[in-house]
C-alpha cells in the first residue's frame, strides 16, 4: 500500500462543485488501495479577501471587515449546505466555523482599535482561509462514510519567526509529524491539513510565503516519508510557455528537479519555488494534476532529466523587474565593489534576480523586483558614496521597461549553439538583447530584453522548442 501525499489549490477548493470533485479524486485513490495525506488551500479569492480585512482594519474602519467576514461566512456556509447531507456533521461543522469566523471578526476589530497590523497579526489573520477550507472537505468525506478530520498545520509544521514568509525547522517538523499525523494516516483515516501556515516554537502561528501551500505539502509529504507527490491545479500539468501568449503551449511530460527549480524561480506559477526543497534528498517523485481532468497524467518531476531534441523545454518570462547598473572606468581591479554593492541590495531586503558583468570590470549589472528600484538605488549609492566622489564609479542609475525572458532544459548543457539560435531567433524578429546570462547548473540561460517586445519574443523562441 503506498502513501500518496496531494495537494489541492484554490481554483480547487473554489466552490462546492470543486470540493465535491476533490472529494471524489481522494476517495478514488483510497479505493485504489493508497493511504491519503491531503494538504489544501484556502477557497479561491479567500485570501485576498483576509487581507483586505486586515489592512481595512490598520486604517481605523471597523465596519469593512464585518462585511467580509460575513460574506464568508455565508460562501462557506452554502459550501457545507451543498456539501454535507447528515445534519449532525453539518451542524457541527457550522458551529466550528462560525466559531472560527468570530474570532477573526474580534481580531480585525482589534486591529482597527490599534490601528495597526503587524506581521505577526497579518499571519494569523491569513491563517483563517485555509482553517476554513479544511473543515468543510473533512466534513464532506465524514458525510460520504469516511473518517476524517481536520489538522491545522500549526500544530506539525515548526518554523522560525519570521513572519509573512517563515522557514521550517525540519527537525522538530519531522518530529511532531511522527507523533500526531502518522498515526492516523496508519489508522486508516483521511487527514485534511490546512498549506501555507505553521506555528513558532511557542506555537505563535506563522505562514510560508504566498502560494506556498505547495511547499506545506512537501514538507509534510517529506516527513511521513511519502511515496509520491501530487499537486492538483486547474491546469493540465506544467507549460512550455504561458498558453495566454502563445496558444500552442503544451504540456511538458516530464522534467527534472534542477529544470523544475528553475522554471519556478523564473516565473512558472503552477508551483511555488520551494516545493522541491523537501524531497530532494529521499528522491520523491512530484506529478502536477488537473484537478478538472483528473485522467490525464499531467507533468512528472523526477530527481533525473529527460533530454529532447530540442534541448529547450520552456520559456517563461519574469515581468516588473529593474535593471540596475553601476559604472565606472575607475573601478577596473578595484576589490570589492560589486561586493559591497550585493551587500547594501540585501541590507535594504532586496533579492537580486539576476546578475551579469562585463569583462572590462567597468560595468556590471543586476535585476531586481521594480517596487525595489528606489530603495536598492539609495542604497547602493550611499555604499558606494565615496566612489562616486572620486569618480572611480560614474553612475548608478536604473531602467524600469525590462523583463527577463528564460529558457529552461537540461538539454542545453550538452547541445552546442543553444544560445546561439535562441540568440538568432531574436535577432530574426528584430529584438534587442539588453543583457544574457546562463547559470552553473546550464539549466538555462535567461536574457534580459524590453518590456514591450516580451510576448513577441516568447512566441519566437517558443518555435525552437
Amino acid at each position: 500500500m503506498s502513501l500518496v501525499t496531494v495537494k489541492f489549490g484554490g481554483t480547487s477548493m473554489g466552490n462546492h462543485d470543486a470540493i465535491a470533485q476533490v472529494g471524489r479524486i481522494i476517495t478514488d485513490l483510497r479505493a485504489q488501495g493508497h493511504r491519503i495525506l491531503t494538504v489544501v488551500s484556502a477557497m479561491a479569492g479567500v485570501t485576498d479577501q483576509l487581507r483586505q480585512a486586515a489592512r481595512s482594519a490598520a486604517t481605523g474602519d471597523d465596519l469593512t471587515h464585518v462585511d467580509i467576514v460575513n460574506a464568508l461566512r455565508a460562501r462557506h456556509y452554502e459550501t457545507v449546505e451543498q456539501l454535507a447531507s447528515d445534519d449532525k456533521i453539518k451542524k457541527a461543522t457550522l458551529e466550528e466555523l462560525d466559531m472560527l469566523l468570530g474570532n477573526l471578526n474580534t481580531m480585525c476589530h482589534s486591529i482597527a482599535v490599534l490601528r495597526e497590523v503587524t506581521p505577526r497579526g497579518m499571519d494569523l489573520i491569513m491563517s483563517f482561509g485555509e482553517r476554513l477550507s479544511a473543515r468543510v472537505l473533512a466534513a464532506h468525506l465524514r458525510d460520504r462514510g469516511f473518517a476524517s478530520l481536520a489538522i491545522d498545520a500549526s500544530e506539525l509544521i515548526v518554523t522560525d519567526t519570521n513572519f509573512q514568509d517563515a522557514a521550517p525547522i525540519f527537525e522538530e517538523t519531522n518530529r511532531r509529524v511522527q507523533e500526531f499525523l502518522v498515526p492516523y494516516l496508519e489508522s486508516g483515516s483521511l487527514p485534511i491539513v490546512t498549506g501555507y501556515i505553521g506555528a513558532t516554537r511557542d506555537g505563535i502561528i506563522t505562514t510560508l510565503g504566498r502560494g506556498a501551500s505547495d511547499f506545506s505539502a512537501a514538507i509534510l509529504g517529506a516527513a511521513i516519508n511519502t511515496d509520491d507527490l501530487w499537486i492538483y491545479t486547474d491546469v493540465d500539468g506544467i507549460l512550455t510557455t504561458d498558453p495566454r501568449i502563445v496558444p500552442t503551449a503544451r504540456v511538458i511530460p516530464a522534467l527534472s528537479y534542477g529544470e523544475v527549480g528553475e522554471l519556478a524561480y523564473f516565473g512558472a506559477k503552477v508551483l511555488h519555488p520551494k516545493t522541491i526543497q523537501p524531497v530532494i534528498d529521499k528522491n520523491v517523485p512530484v506529478r502536477v494534476r488537473n484537478t478538472f481532468n483528473a485522467t490525464h497524467p499531467g507533468t512528472l518531476i523526477q530527481p533525473q532529466a529527460e533530454i529532447t531534441a530540442g534541448a529547450i523545454k520552456a520559456i517563461t518570462v519574469i515581468r516588473d523587474v529593474s535593471l540596475v547598473s553601476v559604472e565606472g572606468q575607475g573601478m577596473v581591479g578595484v576589490p570589492g565593489i560589486a561586493g559591497r554593492t550585493f551587500m547594501a541590495s540585501a541590507r535594504a531586503g532586496v533579492s537580486v534576480l539576476l546578475i551579469s558583468q562585463s569583462s572590462s570590470e567597468q560595468s556590471f549589472c543586476f535585476i531586481v523586483p521594480q517596487g525595489s528600484t528606489t530603495t536598492v538605488l539609495d542604497a547602493v549609492r550611499r555604499e558606494l558614496r565615496y566612489e562616486l566622489e572620486r569618480r572611480d564609479v560614474d553612475r548608478v542609475w536604473a531602467r524600469e521597461d525590462v523583463v527577463i525572458l528564460t529558457t529552461v532544459g537540461a538539454g542545453m548543457r550538452g547541445t552546442p549553439g543553444v544560445a546561439a539560435r535562441v540568440c538568432g531567433a531574436l535577432s530574426a524578429r528584430g529584438i534587442n538583447i539588453l543583457v544574457i546570462a546562463q547559470g552553473s547548473s546550464e539549466y538555462s540561460i535567461s536574457l534580459v530584453i524590453q518590456s514591450d517586445e516580451a510576448n513577441e519574443a516568447v512566441r519566437a523562441l517558443h518555435e525552437l522548442i
